[in-house]
């Protein structure tokens, strides 16, 4: 993050801010929003996921891409941490394991914003149960 110098430079990040909060608080249909939800428990903070979540902050931001950027707990994928759940609009969430900050790179140019699929997706492993009789 750059230093204030200036009035201006004030007024440039208070914008900035107002923009990234009015994301969050317009964002009452998430489907229809870019969702990157971080997995933030004890191993995925251990293994960097407090500086992946803040990289997709700042990139997304940065490239103009409108999208919800949350932290998770376990996702129970620890030997792939940092792991990350991405879920483009219309489509089912696909989770990407060892993302590092050129990864996170990737994921951005190549997965979220042209749709192309890059290494590290962690196969889905469960079915969803259903419970009723």
């Amino acid at each position: 993050m750059s230093k204030i110098k200036s009035v201006a430079d004030l007024k440039m990040r208070r914008d900035k801010l107002r923009s990234a909060s009015e994301t969050l608080i317009n964002a009452t249909e998430p489907d229809s929003a870019i969702q990157v939800k971080v997995s933030m428990a004890t191993c995925g903070i251990a293994s960097g996921a407090k500086t992946v979540m803040e990289f997709f902050m700042e990139q997304l931001d940065r490239r103009n891409v409108v999208a919800v950027v949350t932290q998770t707990g376990c996702m129970g994928y620890c030997y792939a941490e940092p792991t990350i759940e991405v879920k483009l609009p219309g489509q089912e969430p696909v989770v990407f394991g060892f993302v590092d900050l050129k990864r996170a790179d990737q994921i951005i140019e190549k997965y979220i914003k042209t749709g192309e699929l890059v290494d590290g997706i962690i196969p889905v492993n469960y079915q969803t149960i259903d419970l009723k009789e």
